[in-house]
């Protein structure tokens, strides 16, 4: 029965997704989009841990964070979003870089690599997932391109990444496949 009830919301979830990716950057938003989001780690074997988070809408895990409100700093921005997501509170270690995407939902990702000042691992309305995943064994759910600023992140580099990504219809393909995994088996997807 659950299935099914997450399964007869894709219809409402795609359309409300076309919208925000296809149409209403063209014709609604008059500034570019800028999200901030983290790589939290800690430490541990091979490498260590990398903190992630599946949303309630589209499915498959990714970085925590999200949208700058008016006034915010993305610092600022990026702090509110990882508590409000996880329940941690963090603090910035550096910027990994900015990963420029077009194609569908034309935005800039400015990442950062964060790590833990307080509190506790939950999860939130919006976001029922929140797991430690080890940055040797990413799940095969993560939605693609999360893939490099991972890689990224685990640099030692001074200077932040300024790459320029396009999100076509393979990228977009992969991540309804990992959506509706996710939705039939959430098991399977970690």
């Amino acid at each position: 029965m659950k299935r099914l009830g997450s399964l007869s919301r894709i219809p409402k979830t795609y359309l409300r997704t076309a919208w925000w990716g296809l149409v209403s950057p063209l014709l609604v938003e008059t500034e570019p989009l800028t999200v901030v989001q983290a790589v939290v780690t800690r430490p541990g074997e091979g490498g260590g841990e990398v903190l992630l988070s599946v949303r309630s809408d589209i499915r498959g895990w990714e970085l925590p964070g999200g949208g700058l409100e008016l006034g915010e700093t993305p610092e600022q921005a990026l702090a509110r979003e990882v508590e409000e997501e996880t329940g941690f509170q963090v603090e910035v270690e550096r910027r990994v870089g900015d990963y420029t995407r077009t194609g569908f939902r034309p935005h800039t990702a400015r990442i950062y690599r964060c790590r833990i000042v307080a509190g506790e691992l939950r999860t939130s309305r919006e976001t029922p997932w929140v797991e430690w995943w080890p940055v040797a064994a990413l799940p095969e759910a993560l939605l693609p391109w999360y893939r490099q600023p991972l890689e990224d992140a685990g640099q030692d580099r001074s200077r932040p990444f300024a790459r320029t990504e396009h999100q076509g219809a393979s990228a977009i393909l992969r991540a309804i496949a990992i959506d509706l995994q996710m939705r039939w088996d959430p098991r399977r997807a970690r």
